[in-house]
């Protein structure tokens, strides 16, 4: 997602404080590219998806009760439903010489019309360990997302893309600089993980660590910006933790919810009574900058974003995420730390953990990560203040499939 430049010689005119030190500041400027702008000249924001054909209905697109009710104006029994189900949530397959306890005669069509194809792949880039996967795949309309599978000791985790592209229009963004195509259906956010784990059954992901793995933990932070797709995502979370065989029966504490800050859905999502983590993308703690850094700011401010935040750790009781991708002279400076210190203490203590994150490059963009001692300090800042915190792990940067690197290029 970070193809987006900037130049090094414009700085801002506003007077830092005085503690600031005399490092630069560099502000986000689109070079090599140009901005979606309104009318008026501001980011365009793009909350609404392009009114285009959705792909066919699949399995996953239904509730149990609905799969059942499908295969009854079939004219087929309801309990094949649970077989159904259980061949794709379970055994992770849709190919019908596999279904021996569904009757042979009519199998191949009854498969045809609950499976349509719905993930095409088109390329697949691990890295030299073997441990991460970037996977680009097509959708039915031509439409290209990625999806990064990734092992750590002990769990599996999944990035998981919500969009086919994105309208927040970030500059440091490289999804973001297409716009948005189009939200994906809840199957096909589904099916991104049901095809990691038949990757993963079929041993190549790494050093297999156990006979039955499959992903553990799936973080929507891949393509789009979740929140703006909220209907399908919460359907597809649904998909995800409900037991075996209506969906996969993971725990919601081991998914990842992200945003930009679309504050009304921040709290709607607190309400929905799903215990899943919760990430805000904050990667500035003033609104000047986060203005033009994340252009959902001049809709919601900083401290609106914090605060939904906030309301979300006191509704559920799940601690928050505070994402924040460190950016050298631009965003790294240890006063933006300590002023963020300053906004999340204010709201109370022990209800977020903070993760900086090294930028991570795409080919053309000038824009660079912080050099170690900026994002020792940075961290060391937010850690004297008492704010939980640590430096995120780029995984997959040589394959550009770590965090805002994923452009659905062929």
């Amino acid at each position: 997602m970070i193809d987006g430049m900037t130049s090094p010689t414009r700085t801002s005119n506003t007077p830092m404080p005085s503690d600031a030190g005399d490092r630069r500041q560099v502000r986000p400027a689109a070079e090599g590219w140009e901005q979606q702008r309104t009318p008026e000249g501001r980011p365009l924001l793009q909350f609404a998806s392009p009114r285009v054909k959705q792909p066919p209905q699949h399995l996953a697109d239904l509730t149990l009760a609905e799969r059942q009710a499908k295969l009854k104006e079939l004219g087929l029994p309801a309990f094949r439903a649970k077989q159904l189900s259980t061949h794709y949530f379970q055994h992770w397959t849709t190919d019908p010489e596999r279904m021996s306890d569904l009757p042979k005669a009519g199998r191949e069509e009854l498969v045809e019309a609950m499976f349509p194809p719905l993930l095409t792949e088109v390329r697949r880039l691990r890295t030299d360990d073997g441990n991460t996967i970037k996977f680009l795949w097509r959708l039915f309309d031509g439409a290209l997302v990625e999806s990064v599978l990734m092992r750590y000791p002990g769990r599996i985790t999944l990035c998981v893309s919500s969009q086919a592209g994105c309208g927040m229009n970030c500059p440091f963004c490289a999804t973001g600089q297409a716009g948005l195509t189009r939200n994906m259906s809840t199957a096909e956010i589904v099916d991104q993980v049901v095809a990691a784990n038949r990757v993963i059954a079929a041993g190549e992901l790494g050093v297999t660590e156990h006979p039955d793995e499959r992903v553990t933990n799936i973080v929507f932070m891949g393509m789009g910006e979740p929140l703006a797709n909220y209907k399908r995502v919460m359907a597809a979370v649904h998909r995800f933790v409900d037991p075996a065989p209506e969906g996969l029966g993971m725990s919601a504490r081991n998914i990842t919810v992200s945003t930009v800050g679309l504050v009304p859905a921040i709290r709607k999502l607190a309400d929905e009574e799903l215990p899943v983590t919760f990430a805000l993308s904050l990667h500035a703690p003033d609104d000047e900058l986060r203005d033009e850094l994340i252009p959902v700011n001049n809709r919601w401010k900083v401290d609106e974003a914090i605060d939904a935040a906030y309301d979300y750790f006191r509704k559920t009781g799940r601690r928050v995420s505070i994402e924040y991708a460190l950016i050298k002279d631009m965003n790294d400076h240890a006063w933006r730390a300590a002023l963020l210190a300053k906004k999340l203490n204010q709201r109370g203590r022990g209800w977020v953990h903070v993760n900086p994150i090294p930028l991570n490059p795409t080919p053309g963009s000038i824009w660079t990560s912080s050099e170690p001692e900026v994002q020792d300090e940075f961290v060391e800042t937010l850690r004297a203040a008492g704010i939980p915190t640590t430096l995120r792990d780029t995984r997959g940067k040589e394959i550009d499939g770590a965090c805002g690197q994923l452009a659905a290029a062929e």
